[in-house]
Protein backbone atom coordinates (compact mmCIF):
# COMPACT_ATOMS: atom_id res chain seq x y z
CA UNK A 1 0.00 0.00 0.00
CA UNK A 2 1.46 3.65 -1.20
CA UNK A 3 0.35 6.92 0.65
CA UNK A 4 0.61 9.67 -0.42
CA UNK A 5 0.65 13.70 0.88
CA UNK A 6 2.82 14.99 3.53
CA UNK A 7 2.64 15.88 7.18
CA UNK A 8 1.05 19.32 8.18
CA UNK A 9 3.16 21.18 10.87
CA UNK A 10 0.99 22.78 13.86
CA UNK A 11 2.38 20.80 16.97
CA UNK A 12 4.68 21.42 20.63
CA UNK A 13 6.96 19.38 22.32
CA UNK A 14 6.08 18.17 25.76
CA UNK A 15 9.36 20.28 26.43
CA UNK A 16 8.14 23.40 25.82
CA UNK A 17 6.31 25.92 27.50
CA UNK A 18 2.48 25.06 28.31
CA UNK A 19 1.08 28.69 27.46
CA UNK A 20 3.41 28.76 23.81
CA UNK A 21 2.31 25.32 23.26
CA UNK A 22 -0.84 23.80 21.60
CA UNK A 23 -1.87 25.46 18.29
CA UNK A 24 -2.99 23.86 15.67
CA UNK A 25 -2.24 23.80 11.57
CA UNK A 26 -4.78 26.34 11.05
CA UNK A 27 -3.19 28.73 13.63
CA UNK A 28 -6.83 28.05 15.49
CA UNK A 29 -7.17 26.41 18.74
CA UNK A 30 -10.93 25.53 18.30
CA UNK A 31 -12.25 22.84 16.31
CA UNK A 32 -15.48 24.17 15.71
CA UNK A 33 -17.43 22.55 13.23
CA UNK A 34 -16.85 23.65 9.57
CA UNK A 35 -20.88 23.76 8.48
CA UNK A 36 -24.08 23.02 9.29
CA UNK A 37 -24.96 19.82 7.08
CA UNK A 38 -26.95 17.61 9.53
CA UNK A 39 -24.41 14.57 10.23
CA UNK A 40 -26.00 11.05 10.90
CA UNK A 41 -23.81 7.97 11.98
CA UNK A 42 -26.30 4.86 10.69
CA UNK A 43 -25.90 1.23 11.66
CA UNK A 44 -25.08 -1.01 9.16
CA UNK A 45 -28.47 -2.72 7.33
CA UNK A 46 -27.74 -6.67 8.08
CA UNK A 47 -27.84 -7.18 3.97
CA UNK A 48 -24.85 -5.37 3.71
CA UNK A 49 -22.80 -7.59 6.05
CA UNK A 50 -21.78 -9.86 3.35
CA UNK A 51 -21.36 -9.55 -0.54
CA UNK A 52 -21.99 -11.87 -2.89
CA UNK A 53 -18.06 -13.21 -4.34
CA UNK A 54 -17.70 -11.82 -8.09
CA UNK A 55 -16.44 -13.65 -10.33
CA UNK A 56 -13.54 -12.39 -12.72
CA UNK A 57 -15.45 -11.82 -15.41
CA UNK A 58 -17.92 -9.96 -13.31
CA UNK A 59 -14.82 -8.22 -11.76
CA UNK A 60 -13.48 -7.41 -14.92
CA UNK A 61 -16.94 -5.76 -16.40
CA UNK A 62 -17.08 -3.63 -12.86
CA UNK A 63 -13.36 -2.37 -13.59
CA UNK A 64 -13.83 -1.57 -16.86
CA UNK A 65 -16.97 0.42 -16.01
CA UNK A 66 -15.40 1.93 -12.95
CA UNK A 67 -11.96 3.28 -15.46
CA UNK A 68 -14.68 4.34 -18.18
CA UNK A 69 -15.77 7.18 -15.72
CA UNK A 70 -12.78 7.90 -14.17
CA UNK A 71 -11.67 11.13 -15.34
CA UNK A 72 -8.30 10.96 -13.68
CA UNK A 73 -5.30 7.85 -14.14
CA UNK A 74 -6.41 7.05 -11.10
CA UNK A 75 -7.55 3.93 -12.34
CA UNK A 76 -7.76 0.24 -11.45
CA UNK A 77 -6.03 -2.59 -12.20
CA UNK A 78 -6.86 -6.60 -12.72
CA UNK A 79 -4.33 -8.85 -11.80
CA UNK A 80 -3.67 -12.57 -13.44
CA UNK A 81 -3.96 -14.09 -10.05
CA UNK A 82 -7.88 -12.21 -9.33
CA UNK A 83 -7.15 -9.47 -7.33
CA UNK A 84 -7.01 -5.98 -8.73
CA UNK A 85 -5.24 -2.69 -7.07
CA UNK A 86 -6.77 0.68 -7.05
CA UNK A 87 -6.65 4.35 -5.37
CA UNK A 88 -8.84 5.27 -2.22
CA UNK A 89 -8.46 8.89 -0.76
CA UNK A 90 -9.09 9.43 3.29
CA UNK A 91 -10.57 12.15 4.48
CA UNK A 92 -9.19 12.85 8.01
CA UNK A 93 -11.66 14.21 10.72
CA UNK A 94 -9.85 14.12 13.74
CA UNK A 95 -10.99 16.24 16.60
CA UNK A 96 -8.14 15.28 18.83
CA UNK A 97 -4.43 15.51 18.66
CA UNK A 98 -2.18 13.28 17.69
CA UNK A 99 1.03 11.76 19.17
CA UNK A 100 4.16 11.60 17.63
CA UNK A 101 7.90 10.70 18.80
CA UNK A 102 9.24 14.17 19.25
CA UNK A 103 12.35 15.63 16.69
CA UNK A 104 11.93 12.35 13.83
CA UNK A 105 11.13 13.12 10.74
CA UNK A 106 7.92 11.69 9.09
CA UNK A 107 8.36 8.28 7.09
CA UNK A 108 8.31 8.30 3.05
CA UNK A 109 5.84 6.94 1.48
CA UNK A 110 8.28 3.56 1.53
CA UNK A 111 8.53 2.67 4.42
CA UNK A 112 5.27 3.51 5.73
CA UNK A 113 4.46 0.22 6.10
CA UNK A 114 7.53 -1.63 7.73
CA UNK A 115 7.23 -2.83 11.16
CA UNK A 116 8.50 -0.43 12.63
CA UNK A 117 7.30 0.34 16.56
CA UNK A 118 7.63 3.60 16.90
CA UNK A 119 6.95 3.72 20.64
CA UNK A 120 10.62 2.34 21.45
CA UNK A 121 12.46 5.17 19.33
CA UNK A 122 11.96 7.79 21.82
CA UNK A 123 10.37 8.42 25.36
CA UNK A 124 9.59 12.07 24.08
CA UNK A 125 6.88 13.01 22.70
CA UNK A 126 4.87 15.66 19.95
CA UNK A 127 1.05 16.38 19.41
CA UNK A 128 -0.21 17.86 17.08
CA UNK A 129 -3.83 18.67 15.72
CA UNK A 130 -4.09 17.39 11.80
CA UNK A 131 -6.09 20.03 9.53
CA UNK A 132 -9.89 18.86 9.24
CA UNK A 133 -9.61 18.72 5.57
CA UNK A 134 -7.04 17.06 5.21
CA UNK A 135 -7.21 14.21 2.40
CA UNK A 136 -4.96 11.36 2.01
CA UNK A 137 -4.65 8.85 -1.21
CA UNK A 138 -3.73 5.86 -0.96
CA UNK A 139 -2.71 2.74 -3.54
CA UNK A 140 -4.56 -0.20 -2.23
CA UNK A 141 -5.07 -3.97 -3.12
CA UNK A 142 -8.94 -5.38 -3.28
CA UNK A 143 -6.68 -7.64 -0.36
CA UNK A 144 -5.71 -4.32 1.86
CA UNK A 145 -8.48 -4.38 5.03
CA UNK A 146 -9.51 -1.75 6.95
CA UNK A 147 -7.14 -2.65 9.78
CA UNK A 148 -4.30 -2.51 7.59
CA UNK A 149 -5.52 0.87 6.15
CA UNK A 150 -5.56 2.62 9.30
CA UNK A 151 -2.14 1.37 10.28
CA UNK A 152 -0.73 2.37 7.28
CA UNK A 153 -2.00 6.05 7.76
CA UNK A 154 -0.62 6.13 11.08
CA UNK A 155 2.35 4.66 10.01
CA UNK A 156 2.89 7.52 7.36
CA UNK A 157 2.83 10.14 9.85
CA UNK A 158 4.51 8.02 12.69
CA UNK A 159 1.26 8.29 15.30
CA UNK A 160 2.24 6.20 18.17
CA UNK A 161 -1.44 6.42 19.29
CA UNK A 162 -2.89 3.07 20.09
CA UNK A 163 -4.82 1.74 16.20
CA UNK A 164 -7.97 1.21 18.13
CA UNK A 165 -8.62 4.80 19.12
CA UNK A 166 -9.30 5.09 15.37
CA UNK A 167 -12.28 3.69 12.62
CA UNK A 168 -12.80 4.02 9.42
CA UNK A 169 -16.02 5.07 7.93
CA UNK A 170 -17.61 5.52 4.49
CA UNK A 171 -19.49 8.56 3.96
CA UNK A 172 -22.68 9.14 1.62
CA UNK A 173 -25.34 11.75 1.15
CA UNK A 174 -28.88 11.10 0.66
CA UNK A 175 -31.96 13.30 1.84
CA UNK A 176 -29.66 16.50 2.43
CA UNK A 177 -27.91 14.23 5.60
CA UNK A 178 -24.70 13.32 6.18
CA UNK A 179 -24.66 9.63 6.85
CA UNK A 180 -21.56 7.79 8.36
CA UNK A 181 -21.50 4.33 9.01
CA UNK A 182 -18.68 2.43 10.59
CA UNK A 183 -16.39 -0.09 8.42
CA UNK A 184 -15.79 -3.39 10.64
CA UNK A 185 -11.64 -3.90 10.44
CA UNK A 186 -11.89 -7.25 8.07
CA UNK A 187 -13.61 -5.26 5.37
CA UNK A 188 -12.36 -4.15 2.06
CA UNK A 189 -12.34 -0.72 1.34
CA UNK A 190 -10.68 -0.96 -2.76
CA UNK A 191 -13.81 -3.57 -2.83
CA UNK A 192 -16.48 -0.85 -1.83
CA UNK A 193 -14.99 1.81 -4.00
CA UNK A 194 -15.55 -0.37 -7.23
CA UNK A 195 -19.42 -1.06 -6.03
CA UNK A 196 -19.68 1.95 -5.24
CA UNK A 197 -17.61 3.42 -8.12
CA UNK A 198 -15.11 6.86 -8.58
CA UNK A 199 -17.97 9.45 -7.53
CA UNK A 200 -16.82 10.82 -3.75
CA UNK A 201 -20.28 12.09 -3.44
CA UNK A 202 -21.61 8.26 -3.28
CA UNK A 203 -19.09 6.89 -1.35
CA UNK A 204 -15.65 8.30 0.56
CA UNK A 205 -13.84 7.12 3.30
CA UNK A 206 -13.42 8.88 6.92
CA UNK A 207 -10.68 8.22 9.21
CA UNK A 208 -12.21 9.45 12.79
CA UNK A 209 -12.12 8.84 16.63
CA UNK A 210 -13.25 5.08 17.41
CA UNK A 211 -16.41 6.48 19.49
CA UNK A 212 -17.64 3.33 21.02
CA UNK A 213 -20.16 4.74 23.51
CA UNK A 214 -17.86 5.33 26.20
CA UNK A 215 -14.68 6.53 26.59
CA UNK A 216 -11.65 3.85 27.31
CA UNK A 217 -9.07 5.96 29.29
CA UNK A 218 -7.02 3.21 30.33
CA UNK A 219 -6.18 3.31 26.75
CA UNK A 220 -4.38 6.21 26.79
CA UNK A 221 -0.88 7.00 28.02
CA UNK A 222 -0.53 9.61 31.19
CA UNK A 223 1.08 12.38 28.76
CA UNK A 224 -1.68 11.61 26.45
CA UNK A 225 -4.19 12.53 29.05
CA UNK A 226 -2.09 15.11 30.58
CA UNK A 227 -2.61 16.78 27.45
CA UNK A 228 -6.41 16.47 27.25
CA UNK A 229 -6.81 18.56 30.57
CA UNK A 230 -4.56 21.12 29.42
CA UNK A 231 -6.12 21.31 25.88
CA UNK A 232 -9.43 21.39 28.18
CA UNK A 233 -8.27 23.74 30.49
CA UNK A 234 -7.06 26.36 27.62
CA UNK A 235 -10.26 26.03 25.83
CA UNK A 236 -12.11 26.82 29.12
CA UNK A 237 -10.02 29.86 29.62
CA UNK A 238 -10.63 31.05 26.01
CA UNK A 239 -14.61 30.39 26.36
CA UNK A 240 -14.66 32.48 29.35
CA UNK A 241 -12.77 34.99 27.92
CA UNK A 242 -14.73 35.25 24.96
CA UNK A 243 -17.78 35.51 27.10
CA UNK A 244 -16.31 38.33 29.17
CA UNK A 245 -15.48 40.03 26.10
CA UNK A 246 -18.99 39.79 24.54
CA UNK A 247 -21.03 40.90 27.90
CA UNK A 248 -18.74 43.44 28.29
CA UNK A 249 -19.31 45.57 25.27
CA UNK A 250 -23.42 44.68 25.23
CA UNK A 251 -22.88 46.51 28.87
CA UNK A 252 -20.71 49.30 27.29
CA UNK A 253 -23.66 49.85 24.71
CA UNK A 254 -26.00 49.74 27.26
CA UNK A 255 -24.03 52.29 29.39
CA UNK A 256 -24.10 54.40 26.38
CA UNK A 257 -27.51 54.22 25.55
CA UNK A 258 -28.48 55.40 29.02
CA UNK A 259 -26.27 57.86 29.01
CA UNK A 260 -27.11 59.71 25.82
CA UNK A 261 -30.92 58.99 27.21
CA UNK A 262 -30.22 60.62 30.23
CA UNK A 263 -32.82 63.44 31.06
CA UNK A 264 -34.96 62.91 27.99
CA UNK A 265 -38.69 61.77 28.64
CA UNK A 266 -38.63 58.33 28.42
Amino acid sequence: MTLGSSMSSGYCSWDEELEDCFFTAKTSFSRSAQNKTLVKIVAKPADEEKHKPLTVQELKQKIDDFNAKVKSCLLMKLNEDGTYTGFIKVHLKLRRPVTVPAGIRPQSIYDALKEVNMADMTDKRTSFYLPLDAVKQLHISSTTTVSEVIQGLLKKFMVVDNPQKFALFKEMQKDGQVLFQKLSLTEYPLYLRLLAGPDTDVLSFVLKENETGEVEWDAFSIPELQNFLMILDKEEKDKIQQVQSKYGRFKQKLQQTLKEAGGKPG
